[in-house]
């Protein structure tokens, strides 16, 4: 009799999922420490309250309250909020014709293309925010060309430290993370479809309506949770061309965890970002087939 064989046929199989979860360990201990972990501390903290400079580890809503209470910090949400809405709707308005002209083009070309839509993205986050005051500021770029072109007699202030320049950077910068998921989208719009619509003799503006925005509604949806969330959590941005009247909630949080001192009050505000942010997020899940991109 052969030992070997005998063996081989009495060790035990292992388990498919044995594989499975020692594939999922090492993500779920990643998640769990970068991620799971520091979000029940900001949990924590948001429950309990600053005194003389020292934080009273006693469950406490007064952070919520305030935030619902005090009209200054309810204004700042409602600009921070109605900023990231409009950042996401201009960059959807860009993005559109700007994924179809690349996502019609070759191999060749779009390959090219799409490097260009992500090579802003190569530079620091904070060299293209300078770029802008460069181009917006007093003596920049575009005060220049107006007294070149006789449109202004002297330089202009009014196009940066104001809501315009900070609304401007934020289009710029998180453009890119709205044209790639719409540029996937529209690789796999099912082509018979807008021939049937050519064919059906329906005009441009119905096609587009009824058939393209549709097919392409997960990419739009994907670029517009980024877009959004990337907004609502900026602090630089604003401080570097926003006006002072103008901060947003990252400002505030930026501050409660710095200069003020206010580390439970600013985890509260934190927790208000995150629930809008994955209030959205429900809203886009609940909208769009976002596993088809």
């Amino acid at each position: 009799m052969n030992t070997s064989v005998d063996a081989s046929v009495q060790r035990p199989r292992r388990s498919p999922r044995t594989g499975l979860y020692a594939s999922l360990l090492p993500p779920l201990l990643w998640m769990t420490a970068l991620y799971f972990i520091p979000i029940v501390l900001l949990m924590s903290y948001s429950v309990w309250k600053l005194e003389s400079f020292d934080i009273v580890r006693q469950f406490n809503l007064g952070n919520f309250q305030t935030i619902a209470t005090n009209s200054s910090y309810r204004t700042i949400i409602l600009r921070t909020v109605g900023t990231a809405l409009s950042v996401t709707l201009i960059d959807i308005v860009i993005a559109l014709p700007v994924g179809y002209f690349i996502a019609n083009q070759g191999r060749r070309y779009q390959g090219i293309l799409t490097t260009l839509v992500i090579l802003p993205l190569w530079s620091s986050y904070l060299v293209r925010i300078f770029a802008w005051k460069i181009i917006l500021g007093y003596n920049g770029i575009l005060n220049s060309t107006l007294m070149a072109l006789g449109i202004l007699q002297e330089p202009s202030p009014i196009f940066l430290y104001n809501q315009f320049s900070t609304l401007l950077t934020f289009v710029q910068v998180w453009l890119p993370f709205m044209i790639l998921p719409i540029v996937t989208a529209f690789e796999k719009l099912p082509r018979p479809l807008l021939e049937a619509s050519a064919d059906l003799n329906a005009p441009p503006l119905t096609t587009f309506f009824r058939v393209i925005l549709p097919l392409v509604r997960p990419g739009i949806l994907a670029g517009s949770i980024t877009v959004f969330a990337l907004t609502m959590g900026d602090f630089i941005t604003p401080s570097l061309v926003g006006s002072p009247t103008g901060i947003m909630l990252g400002n505030v949080i930026s501050s409660q965890f710095g200069v003020s001192y206010n580390w439970p009050l600013g985890a509260a505000f934190s927790l208000v970002v995150m629930g809008i942010v994955f209030s959205g997020l429900a809203i886009a899940f609940r909208w769009g087939k976002l596993e088809s991109l």
